[in-house]
């Protein structure tokens, strides 16, 4: 019995620390595990089995092949047909969510959706139409599209799983194809009818060409041949108003340089690009000597120009950027790159960025080289808000891994191999096919989900092994006597529904597994049904945007505050939930 608290204690401590997210989650699943095996309720030969386990070999190879199946322009090529769909808000709606729920079926969510903002952004500037009406029912129907396959989403490889460890065969690649289809068109059905009214019709970040109206907060400025600032360093300039100045050019003997290094001096008859408020510059200029030197055009000069640009991008949730001030990042003297602007929630921030510490979400607007910002915002864990070019300039490129992911499918269907080892080969053939390098393949995959999974898989065994899952479901049992098996089924569903909108959704599908197949013991019923409601709830968090990255990755470009999601997230999770038990109870009966 007191195993049954000890192990009920971490991983209460570890589900408020999940939803506090002051560390990361994989960082808090490898501290729960620690002390699960330090406390003796995870074995000794058990506490890193983990991340040998299939499922997570799994999650990673499908991470690997969504990357190529990415970077090949396979989902380009859809995309590039949504151009084509002209200005009317509800074919744009039908179009995009609909595209955005068939990719999300056969690889990352995140990877789909990084691909379809721009697309939507591009749409909305161009017909007029509100983006706060496209991103969210996008992101739900990204995490609508994972329910249709075994790969669609991590949680349903660990239900699998769960299924094989239970002593039959684990559920096969299109097992939950009949449910997740139904639930998919379902709320996709509903978000087209009615789900659309209950978005914010806002603009978001997409402001257009006034680029967060940062023209007004630009100034030239000109150094005369007797002014006090003259040798001084840039950063020493900066300094005189407190760093509450950037100056983001220097024009010097008719060149331009962007992002000069703070450790530049200032010589006469330099012309200056700064950023800063009205009453900022006035205290600038007083202290250093400087003189206005106006120009109508700065702003559409300055910004962008044949080899200079500005883009967009969304800080992820994984992103090294998270929790640090502009002041932190040095991307002026070590990438050469001007930090513009920031949005959060669709607000502009104010100018005077040094000490605003970045969360998941913001909008940043960089200027600089353009061949440099987008090796900026991958290497800080960012997804840029502007159209890539397309990728499918040779068929070749589009067909040969496509045919791979075919033939892994097609493999999987026929029951030749199993999935894992079906996508594990296809992965590895991708990486022998030369369609994706060595170094790529490591990067693509999403490490603090292998962690996580790995570190708290052993956590779910423990929860089955001291007998607490079954406590709890006796409780639920007990709770529940006078219902009927069917109202204990939606529990399940719904509750795991709820826990997957506070933490991670692969966490919440391993922490309720041990307990729904509890529950189904309890009630001599079939684990099968309670293992595909577990799946589906943990596969569709409509409530929050931390409960899925594909809801966060929409906040900033969409304007969205937090509760915004569940005005539509309630209405849908009702719809989706009642749907799928009824499928659940057809296809998998009780």
């Amino acid at each position: 019995m007191i195993d049954q608290w000890i192990i009920g204690i971490i991983l209460l401590a570890a589900l408020l620390l999940f939803i506090l997210d002051y560390w990361r989650y994989d960082l808090v699943a490898m501290m729960a595990l620690l002390i699960g095996a330090i406390s003796g309720v995870v074995p000794e030969d058990k506490i890193f089995s983990g991340f040998g386990n299939a499922a997570v070999i799994t999650v990673a190879a499908v991470l690997v092949i969504s990357h190529t199946l990415w970077s090949a322009g396979v989902v380009d090529a859809l995309a590039n047909l949504l151009g084509r769909v002209g200005n009317n808000a509800l074919l744009q709606l039908v179009a995009l969510s609909s595209v955005t729920t068939l990719c999300s079926a056969f690889m990352n969510n995140v990877g789909a959706m990084a691909i379809m903002i721009p697309i939507a952004l591009k749409l909305c500037r161009s017909s007029g139409n509100p983006v706060s009406k496209l991103l969210m029912p996008m992101a739900f129907g990204s995490l609508l599209g994972g329910c249709i396959t075994l790969i669609g989403t991590p949680p349903n490889i660990i239900i699998a799983d769960f299924r094989r460890n239970l002593g039959g065969e684990p559920f096969q690649l299109f097992d939950f194809t009949p449910v997740g289809l139904g639930v998919a068109l379902a709320g996709l059905i509903f978000i087209w009818l009615l789900g659309h009214l209950l978005v914010p019709s806002r603009t978001g970040s997409d402001k257009g060409d006034n680029l967060y109206d940062i023209a007004e907060y630009l100034t030239e400025v000109y150094v005369p041949e007797q002014a006090g600032g003259i040798n001084k360093t840039f950063y020493e300039l900066e300094q005189l108003v407190g760093g509450k100045i950037q100056i983001l050019a220097l024009v010097r003997d008719e060149q331009r340089l962007p992002a000069p290094a703070p450790y530049q001096r200032l010589r006469a008859e330099d012309i200056l690009v700064l950023k800063a408020d009205a009453e900022t510059l006035k205290t600038f200029l007083d202290a250093s000597g400087l003189e206005l030197n106006a120009d109508e055009q700065l702003a559409e000069r300055f910004l962008t120009s044949k080899d200079i640009t500005v883009m967009e991008g969304v800080i992820g949730h994984d992103s090294r950027l998270i929790g640090r001030s502009a002041a932190d990042l040095k991307l002026r003297r070590g990438y050469g790159v001007n930090l513009l602007a920031v949005a959060r929630e669709g607000y502009k921030l104010p100018p005077n960025l040094a000490n605003i510490r970045f969360k998941p979400g913001d909008v940043l607007l960089l200027q600089g080289d353009k061949d440099t910002l987008a090796g900026i915002f991958e290497r800080f864990g960012c997804y840029p808000l502007a159209e890539r070019p397309l990728r499918i300039g040779k068929h070749t490129r589009v067909i040969r891994p496509l045919a791979l992911f075919g033939l892994a499918i097609l493999a999987s269907a026929l029951g030749l191999v199993s999935p894992p080892v079906a996508f594990t080969a296809c992965a590895g053939a991708m990486v022998l096919t030369g369609l994706i390098r060595l170094r790529e393949l490591y990067s693509s995959i999403d490490w603090p989900i292998i962690v996580l999974l790995g570190a708290t898989l052993p956590l779910g065994g423990a929860l089955e092994s001291t007998g607490a899952a079954a406590s709890l479901a006796q409780l639920i049992l007990t709770s529940g006597a006078a219902l009927a098996p069917f109202w204990l089924l939606g529990i399940i569903l719904f509750a795991t529904m709820l826990l997957s909108n506070v933490i991670n959704n692969a966490a919440a599908a391993v922490l309720m597994a041990p307990i729904a197949i509890s529950t189904a013991q309890g009630l001599g019923a079939a684990t099968d049904p309670f293992l595909m409601a577990v799946a589906i709830g943990a596969s569709l968090p409509f409530l929050t945007p931390i409960g899925h990255q594909s809801n966060l990755l929409v906040m900033g470009p969409g304007g969205y505050a937090f509760k915004d999601y569940w005005k539509l997230g309630l209405p849908l999770s009702v719809l989706v939930g009642c749907t799928a038990v009824i499928l659940i109870l057809l296809v998998w009966p009780l």
